[in-house]
């Protein structure tokens, strides 16, 4: 089963908020704009290989996105899949055109038909996931569970090429539609090796993963040295975009395209939470919305189901 469905990301979640409140000529724009399409271009990857690894749920336990803490530093991995034999790490890859695996230099190239470009190695990579979920099994006496890895290009265009060890890159390299075979083929090869008596309660290895589970995140703005003073506050029309929708009764009014929303705030305090603070006041409400009237303003927070504080005056999204 899956336990853990894939959300996209803070961080995304977070750039999605913030670009559209930066000034265009903003000195950052371009930076957060980049950062944006590779993270986007990464879920978009993380979700295709998702799609073929559904296959297995009924016979394995999957974890998507999963954020662990070892001696106070954090370490991700993309996908865990739990079998009743073993524990596979899966990081999902979107590279297009052709990639280049050289196992003598420990890199990876990509070529656009134009220009290479390097980048981490992926196996190297897997290797130090591997190694840090080893050891925090470890911390937590689950020393008995094995552990592998796969590497999923999520794109089928892709064409892959190896410098070097062309045999052991094709054991755990694959097209992302690949993998589940790649998994049972290694799973009928474990069983071959050995009897294995005891059998892993994958259910329960993966709740226990779960509950130490944490939501990785970022300070999008701190990263990319922006104060939040230089975000521009205001509604974003829901149908063409624009920043600055007017109140008019019960609904919200774009002066741009005059389409209508009510629901529009939704999203504005949304990206409040995302971008500000985790709390918020009537009087930053009424900045942040533009609108003038506390009292519009409390109401708007019982319609969204904001929890208030009474010893702090703020209110709070419910947990």
């Amino acid at each position: 089963m899956i336990l853990k469905p894939r959300k996209k990301p803070l961080p995304l979640q977070k750039l999605e908020a913030a670009i559209p409140r930066l000034e265009p000529n903003h000195r950052k724009l371009l930076d957060m704009k980049e950062e944006l399409a590779l993270r986007m271009k990464g879920y978009i990857g993380e979700k295709k290989t998702d799609y073929h690894l559904e296959d297995l749920a009924n016979k394995a336990t999957i974890l998507h996105s999963v954020c662990l803490e070892q001696n106070g530093k954090e370490f991700e991995m993309d996908t865990i899949l739990i079998t009743s034999q073993t524990l596979y790490i899966i990081e999902s890859k979107n590279y297009e055109r052709t990639i280049t695996f050289d196992t003598h230099l420990k890199q990876l190239i990509r070529t656009d038909g134009e220009k290479e470009t390097g980048y981490r190695y992926p196996i190297t990579q897997a290797e130090t996931q591997k190694r840090k979920l080893r050891n925090w099994f470890d911390s937590h006496h689950l020393t008995h569970i094995p552990i592998h890895y796969f590497i999923a290009i999520s794109e089928p265009s892709t064409v892959v090429h190896v410098i070097g060890d062309r045999e052991a890159i094709a054991k755990v390299v694959g097209h992302a539609e690949n993998i589940p075979n790649m998994i049972l083929e290694k799973e009928y090869a474990i069983q071959k090796e050995k009897d294995r008596k005891e059998r892993l309660n994958h259910h329960q290895i993966g709740k226990f993963i779960l509950n130490q589970c944490k939501e990785y995140d970022r300070d999008i703005l701190a990263d990319h040295g922006i104060s939040r003073k230089e975000l521009t506050p205001g509604v974003r029309c829901p149908a063409c975009g624009w920043l600055g929708m007017k109140r008019i009764y019960k609904k919200w009014l774009c002066p741009e395209c005059n389409q209508t929303s009510r629901y529009a705030h939704q999203t504005a305090l949304k990206e409040y939470f995302l971008l500000m603070h985790p709390w918020i006041t009537n009087k930053i409400c009424r900045y942040w919305l533009q609108i003038e009237s506390s009292s519009l303003a409390s109401r708007i927070f019982k319609e969204c189901n904001l929890m208030y504080d009474t010893k702090r005056r703020i209110w709070k999204e419910k947990k």
